[in-house]
């Protein structure tokens, strides 16, 4: 036993005497203590400059001989300035990096302390560049960039139009697929066109023809109303989900909006603006508003199904885009609703008002900061609200007070969302990175969709021209498109849609118009029906 003892001493006595000095057993962990970026913490930042200075503590000093191809910045292939004292790495690319673009910064698990031991894990971290500031098109007059936006928008419901029926495809990878609401909010743009000089008028009357005719003689109807979507080609319903397979009530009265809009701008005696007149007042006819009440509720459904009924079962109920629905039920030549089917339906005898500040500004009605954009946009692209009141609110003050909490909220950016300013925002609904939502201030995933701030102007002209030129400026290609700007992006992840949609493209031409001339509040406000289904509501306005 003493025997064995004494020669595994040895041995060890042995070991030991061969390891030099510069060779010390391995010990403990290393890892990254801390990692900043220009100062702050390193993780997600955003907007950083195009120079921007690393700094790496760990718990060991560095071995500097393994610091080479174990710092690097992902996505950038120049070199970097690196100096390493003690348990500190100090990084600065030597060229600067790329405007507006995602990179990681990686510290390989290969790297080792003086003492040799390898780097726990991998460490990595995200940040993004800030936008490019300078201009990406040259300046032209502000009346040069409303004919431009208002020309190129055109173009997707002019010359992206369904080559059968005319009519507006849902969005730009639509195919056969056509929407009636956003073909209502199409419709109207063809007096827009033919006033701008865009398309002639006989043009403009043609396409007019075409589309009247594909809803009367072939699109399916369910009680007068139309489906949300159908084929372009044969008019057959094409279900928005399993359940809404008939009749949409709300895209209805958008499409009628539109078409009213046409009767009232096509007015002369030839036999074809006749003609059209004659056409347009039977689909307005045959929609049977008051049917939609199900079972004379004091209240009107938005869906019915031929083969579910009204399994939907949802009612609509204010405030949001639905006024237009509710005037036009009223006003309806063969199918009006009883005035107390607003009042108690839509306004819920007065449980529709707010009169609450957000952002210090009273909201006369709907919730908190207010909801989408779109709210003040798709009823109010034919019914002008300035000097418009009933006993429930202003209208014109409404539209105004909604639109500015929404970029009070963009200013304010409570979630620190890279690039909301007083000249980026307005929170709809649109695309965004991974599918579509209706975005708000209670609802913000960082993505601003320029129809907003844009279909906003004629309630807030120079903040909205604000915006716009922001989009077109400073976004330029990454935003504009062949058919005006894409539907939406997010500065903070360095996303760009590359979609258009027709509920979105619509509303900027029409309400820049309403802007510029009025022309399409006059139509529709011009309309008789239109006059006194209000009046018989209790509106006033300076039109009636």
């Amino acid at each position: 036993m003493i025997l064995r003892l004494t020669v595994f001493l040895f041995i060890i006595f042995s070991i030991l005497s061969c390891k030099k000095d510069d060779d010390p057993i391995p010990a403990g962990s290393f890892s990254v203590e801390s990692a900043t970026l220009n100062g702050n913490s390193a993780n997600g930042q955003r907007g950083i400059g195009l120079t921007p200075s690393f700094v790496f503590k760990f718990n060991k000093k560095v071995d500097i001989k393994t610091v080479d191809g174990n710092v690097r910045i992902s996505g950038y292939s120049n070199s970097l300035n690196i100096s390493v004292t003690d348990s500190t790495i100090s990084m600065t690319p030597v060229q600067p990096l790329n405007y507006l673009t995602k990179y990681e910064v990686i510290i390989g698990s290969e790297l080792k302390s003086i003492d040799n031991i390898t780097l726990n894990n991998e460490f990595d971290f995200e940040f993004y560049t800030l936008l490019d500031p300078s201009d990406k098109f040259p300046r032209i007059s502000d009346e040069g960039l409303l004919d431009s936006v208002q020309r190129r928008t055109f173009a997707y419901f002019w010359e992206f139009g369904h080559p059968v029926s005319g009519l507006a495809r849902e969005r730009n990878s639509s195919g056969d697929l056509v929407t009636s609401g956003g073909s209502g909010f199409g419709l109207m743009t063809i007096p827009v066109g033919i006033e701008r000089g865009f398309i002639t008028k006989s043009e403009g009357l043609e396409r007019s023809k075409l589309i009247v005719d594909f809803l009367l003689n072939k699109t399916d109807t369910y009680h007068g109303a139309f489906p949300h979507w159908f084929s372009g080609s044969t008019g057959k319903t094409i279900p928005f989900s399993a359940n809404d397979n008939g009749a949409d009530l709300v895209e209805t009265s958008f499409l009628m909006a539109g078409l009213l809009t046409l009767r009232q701008y096509f007015d002369g005696n030839n036999p074809s603006e006749t003609q059209i007149r004659d056409d347009i007042n039977t689909l307005w006819s045959n929609v049977e508003w008051s049917w939609f009440r199900k079972n004379n509720e004091d209240v009107l459904y938005w869906h019915w199904s031929p083969d579910k009924a009204w399994i939907m079962n949802l009612q609509i109920r204010g405030w949001n885009e639905c006024l237009i629905t509710y005037l036009l039920a009223t006003s309806s030549p063969t199918h009006a609703i009883p005035t107390e089917v607003y009042h108690k339906g839509w306004a819920s005898n007065g449980g529709i008002k707010n009169n609450k500040p957000a952002y210090s500004i009273n909201l006369p009605l709907g919730n908190g900061t207010g909801g989408p954009l779109f709210f003040e946009h798709y009823t109010f692209l034919g019914i002008d609200p300035n000097g418009l009141k009933d006993d429930y609110a202003d209208y014109g003050e409404q539209t105004k007070a909604h639109t500015l909490i929404n970029r009070a909220y963009c200013i304010a950016n409570p979630k620190k969302y890279y690039g909301y300013s007083a000249e980026c925002w307005g929170l709809t609904a649109g695309d965004i990175s991974n599918g579509y939502t209706a975005s708000s201030p209670s609802n913000d995933v960082s993505v601003i969709t320029p129809t907003a701030a844009i279909s906003s102007m004629p309630y807030t002209p120079e903040e909205s021209m604000q915006a716009m030129r922001f989009f077109y400026y400073k976004l330029g290609n990454k935003l504009w498109g062949p058919m005006g700007f894409y539907d939406g992006f997010s500065l903070h992840n360095n996303w760009f849609a590359k979609s258009t949609l027709a509920i979105d493209q619509g509303p900027i031409v029409v309400m820049i118009e309403n802007h510029r001339t009025k022309l399409i509040w006059d139509l529709l406000m011009s309309a008789p029906e239109i006059q006194t289904g209000m009046q018989s509501l209790g509106f006033t306005s300076p039109r009636f």
